[in-house]
């Protein structure tokens, strides 16, 4: 009698998870892959409500294993394969945030609620921290602590005193067990963890989380900067490009102009150049009449002169 197949029975909280999972990829076009290193519960409870108001939002976390294969299977069933990349994405300690609204909203939500917490061994250092130099309300039998990192110290009035400044840690740096112990110590809570968004999925792929930054603002100063090139490369080289047209018209006109006034050639606008240049003193009071009260002056000047030598 050969050995009959059994089917995986799942229970009722791992039949309920997918199909909570499935409804919210049926229901949102837009995912974040968020990082949910040393972010605790109360943490994750103060972003929840807030994405239950506006921007509106719901948080998924889990297994990835379990995450994984619902996220197949719904793109097996949809045969939308898209749905493959956001499985891959799902690595490590991740959760996933499902939405309608403005992903840069919801980005801005999950990572401005941030706990000041203090140094983890082994965990990775966010910035440089340095010891500056002074009294401790350290006792002089935990000078170990400060041998085993090489800092130069001496007993101040019972007391352990740091002579110079040292580093404790560096960004991007592993943090040492001795390390931790002495910024532990010292009270010293230099790094803030929160959630962290490491990708987004718009229904056809993933993007890196800096595209939200983009706006109207720098899409225009590109777009600019570009037709600046392009009318450059385009007067440079002679071609009629529709950014190009407008310059090529007035250096033309330029052209045109100084033809003019170095020959005996007329139309409407030279003609008013070239009566400026022959009657300077006919423009002159244009600017507000400075240069027609200088000259009349002159005169009354000189006639001052012989007067102030009698």
């Amino acid at each position: 009698m050969g050995k009959e197949e059994v089917a995986r029975v799942y229970n009722d909280r791992k039949i309920s998870y997918a199909a909570r999972l499935e409804k919210l990829l049926a229901n949102n076009a837009k995912v974040l892959v968020m990082s949910a290193d040393n972010v605790g519960s109360q943490q994750m409870h103060v972003v929840r409500a807030e994405l239950r108001k506006s921007p509106k939002a719901e948080i998924i976390m889990g297994k990835n294993t379990m995450i994984k294969y619902v996220i197949r299977k719904y793109a097996i069933e949809t045969g939308d394969a898209a749905f493959n990349k956001l499985a891959d994405a799902c690595r490590l300690n991740v959760g996933l945030v499902f939405t309608n609204d403005d992903m840069k909203k919801v980005k801005e939500t999950l990572e401005k609620n941030k706990v000041t917490a203090a140094a983890k061994a082994g965990s990775l250092a966010q910035v440089d921290v340095i010891l500056d130099p002074g009294v401790t309300s350290l006792e002089p039998t935990q000078t170990g602590f400060f041998q085993a990192l090489g800092v130069a110290t001496k007993i101040t009035k019972g007391t352990i005193e740091v002579i110079s400044k040292v580093q404790l840690a560096t960004a991007g740096e592993k943090i040492g067990p001795s390390q931790a112990v002495l910024m532990s110590k010292m009270g010293m809570k230099p790094f803030q963890y929160g959630l962290v968004v490491i990708a987004i999925f718009d229904g056809e792929g993933m993007l890196a989380p800096e595209v939200l930054e983009i706006d109207d603002a720098a899409i225009h100063s590109v777009f600019q900067t570009i037709t600046q090139r392009v009318a450059s490369l385009c007067l440079a080289i002679g071609y009629p490009a529709t950014c190009a047209v407008p310059h090529m018209l007035l250096d033309a006109f330029k052209n045109c102009l100084k033809v003019a006034i170095a020959t005996e050639i007329s139309f409407d606008q030279a003609d008013k150049i070239k009566d400026a240049i022959a009657n300077p003193e006919k423009y002159a009071g244009s600017g507000g009449g400075a240069a027609p009260a200088a000259k009349a002056a002159a005169p009354a000047a000189k006639a001052a002169a012989p007067a102030a030598k009698a």
